[in-house]
Order: structure tokens, then sequence, then C-alpha cells
């Protein structure tokens, strides 16, 4: 059996989907009360780490792929970019080229929410990626040092 104890999976895999949509309400929510982009990333990334401590990397991989890990990490990465990019074409980099933020109104905030979900993507699929390589990386430098003291 791989994994942790089948309490530890069932409370994952209830809790999991819960942590995404948590994360993702801190993203769309961050220009208007504290979080944004990394800290909602940040809370995305936790759930499918959360998933790849209780169940294995094999559970946590098919539910976001690690080739899509890659693409969500380039894309948000470029779409930072290119939000910035499109502010050079009003006359400065990074100028808030999407309007000015209005009181009370959720979707005025100009450039903050898109690049909010821009480093979203970046953030979140980053942490993913780095936690999943160490997990990996210490799996076999483990069983790599168990095999020399056999030896």
């Amino acid at each position: 059996m791989k994994g942790m104890t089948l309490i530890v999976k069932t409370i994952t895999d209830f809790v999991a989907g819960f942590i995404v949509i948590f994360g993702a309400y801190i993203v769309l929510y961050g220009h208007l009360t504290p979080g944004g982009g990394f800290a909602g990333g940040v809370i995305v990334a936790c759930a499918f780490i959360l998933l790849m401590l209780a169940h294995g990397s094999d559970v946590a991989f098919s539910k976001l792929p690690e080739k899509v890990a890659h693409v969500m990490d380039s894309a948000g990465a470029l779409a930072f970019l290119g939000i910035g990019w499109f502010g050079m074409t009003m006359g400065f980099f990074f100028m808030n080229s999407f309007g000015r933020g209005e009181m009370f109104k959720l979707f005025s905030s100009g450039m903050i929410l898109p690049l909010n979900i821009a480093v979203a993507f970046k953030v979140g699929s980053s942490l993913f990626l780095v936690f999943s390589a160490l997990a990996i990386f210490r799996r076999r430098s483990f069983r790599a040092m168990i095999e020399d003291e056999l030896a």
C-alpha cells in the first residue's frame, strides 16, 4: 500500500478540492482583499503537495501531470511579461492599459487581476514542481545510501 493511512487519504480527498477553490478565491479577489497571485498560487500548490504526501507521487501527477505543470509555469511567466509588454504599447512598460479601478466594482482593477492570475499560475506550478523534484530526489538518494551501506 502506497502513501499514508486510509484516514489521511480520505480526509485529503475531501479537503483538496476546497483548498483549490480557496486558492482561486484568494487569486481572484486579491485586488480587493489581502492576497493575490502569490498567496493564491501557494495555496493551490499546497493542495497538490498534500495529495502527493497522502497518496504518493502517482496520484498527484495524475491530477496535475508534470508536463502540464511545466506548461503552466511557462505560460504564467509569458502572460506576466505579455501584460507588461502590452502596457508598453500605451507608452510605458507595465503601464496600466486596462483602465483605472473604481471603488466597489469588482472587475475594474486594471492590470492587477490579470497579473494576479499570471503570478498564480507561475507560483503554483513552480512550487509543485520544486516539491516533487525534491521528493523524488530524496527518495532516490535515500535508496542509493542504503544500497551503499549494504554493499
